[in-house]
């Protein structure tokens, strides 16, 4: 049963991890640029952000076993379309649409699955492995994606991925689902309103790091001065608070909402899912930012950056599985608590680690601090979850639990980018003004044109770009060795900002239950959180 929902989870999270590692490859077989196969992960994203909920409460009407299949189905189905893809708009219609709806139906569903076939006392263990499965296919995605693409094609490893599809499918006959409800009209306002909501803020935050977060960037929408972000974000806010109220209109006719709003006020379930947020806010800005410092500031592969990776993955599942196995009445607030001190510790002592001239072997001791810290956050919080409410919610929560690890994991992302630019480019454009073997000319020219944001490149590719531009000698140079400390500059302010996100979740840890999961019931009903 672990086997095959834990399969699953490892799919639906491999797709973005393999396509980042092989963009430039991808965007050349399909005949577009860089740009366009970022739009197609973006629209990935997308897609599943805005209908985990709308998936969730299908499952719930059709049963969770049976949506689960059907969106293995849609899945395969997009594997085979990119595999196959000749051009952007076939990729887009396979990866973006097709496994993003597959992935909408899938993931809630493996929530209400580990629900329906453990009990509550066994789902910490269940939910650790399910989730590692999920965080070890975004360490393993650039060492499967750079083998592939190196050595073979990217194109296999969806071909790769429509037999592990198959074999699911004849697996999951044995899994049990909670059987679909007497039948009833899906909420269809309700779903517009969300997807319309969720799409509208999650697009904004992934345009943040070309449009700017408050002030617009030279060239960037705006309106009144402010970026386009900032509405998008304030406007997708709005959207989602008439959501709610028209969710709450529908449960007071007796009508079937998409989401019943009473559930927000269970306790146990809003810590749950806003630890949730903030392991997946933390996570994706560590993955992003680890990455671009191995296969950037240090050149290696995308095979070599993969291996460098695998400590935190080896960590992952030893502390997912373990700490279930070894204490299995532990605190699920002491475990998230030490977890995020984990965490906090890892990006703290890689940011402290990160100097010019640093080889990849500092990224070991931080990675495996971070993966025990991850580890321990997935072997508690899916079971908190779910088991604040009854079983037969737990298709609904899941759809919320995925919602709220998909915001955290977009707003991780282009937070530790802005971040990361922002700070390289004021680092790099002051350390050209104050070296004394840049010319004045070149460093006002320098001011000028970066002062939209620094791309974050290679030396090499800094090299080659100083030459055509017939910048040479020292004057070259120091713009190298400007931009080497510049891009260590930026990358200790995107962990720096992520330290202090880590410190705020590790305040906000008093929302989740003392209790152990599977003895929660003076806390499952209502109550101040901690009560028990």
């Amino acid at each position: 049963m672990l086997l095959t929902l834990s399969s699953g989870q490892f799919l639906m999270t491999l797709d973005s991890s393999v396509m980042n590692v092989s963009i430039a490859q991808v965007a050349k077989d399909v005949g577009t640029t860089v740009t366009g196969v970022q739009t197609a992960i973006t629209l990935y994203t997308l897609v599943m952000a805005t209908l985990m909920i709308t998936g969730g409460k299908i499952g719930t009407m059709i049963g969770h076993r049976r949506a689960f299949s059907i969106g293995c189905v849609i899945y395969a189905a997009g594997s085979l379309t990119t595999a196959l893809a000749p051009s952007l708009a076939v990729l887009i219609l396979g990866w973006s649409f097709l496994e993003g709806i597959g992935a909408a139906l899938i993931m809630p569903a493996i929530v209400a699955m580990v629900a329906s076939n453990f009990p509550a006392d066994q789902r910490p263990r269940a939910y650790g492995l399910v989730a590692a499965a999920g965080a070890i296919a975004v360490a393993a995605g650039p060492l499967i994606g750079g083998a592939f693409t190196t050595y073979l094609s990217w194109r296999l490893v969806f071909v790769g991925e429509v037999v592990v599809v198959v074999v699911i499918l004849v697996m999951v006959r044995r899994l049990q689902g909670v059987e679909s409800r007497q039948a009833f009209a899906l909420d269809h306002v309700g779903v517009v309103l969300s997807a319309a909501g969720l799409g509208t803020a999650v697009y904004g935050v992934l345009r943040s790091g070309e449009w700017g977060w408050v002030q617009a960037k030279p060239g960037a929408p705006d309106l009144i001065g402010l970026s386009g972000t900032l509405w998008l974000v304030l406007g997708g806010l709005v959207i989602v608070r008439v959501f709610f109220w028209w969710e709450q209109r529908v449960t007071a006719s007796g009508g079937e909402a998409l989401i019943d709003p009473r559930v927000l006020g269970n306790p146990v379930l809003v810590g749950g899912l806003l630890m949730f947020f903030f392991q997946y806010l933390i996570q994706a800005g560590l993955f992003f930012i680890v990455p671009l410092f191995l296969s950037v500031a240090l050149g290696l592969s995308a095979v070599e950056t993969g291996v460098r990776l695998l400590p935190l993955s080896v960590a992952l599942l030893v502390a997912a599985v373990g700490v279930p196995k070894v204490w299995p009445g532990a605190s699920p607030r002491r475990v998230v608590t030490v977890g995020l001190a984990l965490l906090l510790a890892g990006v703290v002592s890689l940011m402290a680690a990160l100097e010019v001239g640093v080889g990849a072997e500092v990224v070991t001791v931080p990675l495996l601090l971070a993966g025990l810290g991850v580890g321990a956050l997935a072997s508690q919080l899916g079971a908190v979850t779910v088991s604040a409410v009854p079983d037969e919610q737990a298709g609904d929560v899941g759809g919320l639990q995925n919602t709220s690890s998909n915001l955290g994991a977009s707003l991780g992302t282009a937070l530790a980018g802005s971040v990361l630019i922002g700070a390289l480019t004021a680092s790099l454009v002051q350390g050209i003004q104050d070296n004394p073997d840049v010319p004045a000319s070149v460093s006002m020219s320098a001011s000028v044109e970066l002062s939209g944001g620094v791309p974050f490149v290679s030396t090499a590719d800094l090299e080659a770009a100083l030459s055509d531009a017939d910048v040479a000698g020292a004057t070259a140079d120091a713009v190298v060795e400007e931009n080497e400390s510049a891009r260590i500059a930026g990358l200790r302010a995107s962990l720096a900002i992520l330290a202090l996100l880590a410190t705020v979740a590790l305040f906000l840890t008093r929302f989740v239950p003392r209790s152990p999961v599977g003895r929660l019931p003076a806390e499952t009903a209502s109550g101040p959180p901690g009560a028990a």
